[in-house]
């Protein structure tokens, strides 16, 4: 019992070590990320996702930048919260921290960084989720358009395998259907 409980603190302070050397992208520019994105690329190791992955489709945002905030509304038609096809909504205004490009929301749960980021093209986005004593690394790929680039999907998979996700946990979401045009 003694060696799983070293083991775990030890697997459990590398993650957090390892999580906090990952830096938002230099010179960030909040106003760079306004305007609508399309989710298209999930990594994470979580048990959450394993279970439900083949379920989840292309969603979509609208980022804006609101104070050094960044509001950031997702529907999607097709995921795991709506099976049925209904549209699935969440709204999580995003926290500026002292640093450009990382955020903090849903209290300090959720700690993001803006990792890497064409404004006109994509951005990769790096959340640790820590509930309780359970951190999971989840690593999205957004993009401008419902296609993300074989060039951005390779930087997306090197990215997640660098930071410990598994090849079966990384997913280019399949396109669905659009939900209707309700406003947050």
């Amino acid at each position: 019992n003694m060696t799983f409980l070293t083991t775990a603190l030890g697997l459990t302070l590398c993650f957090v070590w390892a999580s906090a050397d990952i830096l938002p992208q230099p010179d960030f520019n909040i106003e760079g990320m306004s305007g609508k994105w399309y989710l298209t690329g999930f990594a994470t190791n979580a048990q959450w996702f394993i279970i439900h992955k083949q379920t989840m489709g292309t969603g979509t945002s609208t980022f804006t930048p609101m104070d050094g905030n960044l509001d950031m509304p997702f529907e999607s038609s097709n995921c795991m919260h709506s099976p049925d096809g209904t549209c699935f909504r969440l709204h999580n205004l995003a926290k500026k921290t002292d640093v450009p490009g990382k955020f903090t929301y849903v209290g300090d749960v959720n700690d993001m960084r803006i990792v890497d980021v064409k404004y006109d093209e994509y951005a990769l986005i790096y959340t640790v989720k820590t509930i309780g004593d359970t951190s999971d690394a989840v690593i999205k790929a957004y993009s401008r358009s419902p296609e993300l680039s074989s060039e951005i999907q390779e930087k997306f998979r090197q990215f997640a395998l660098e930071n410990g996700v598994l090849p079966e946990n990384m997913v280019i979401l399949p396109k669905n259907g659009k939900c209707s045009d309700v406003r947050f």
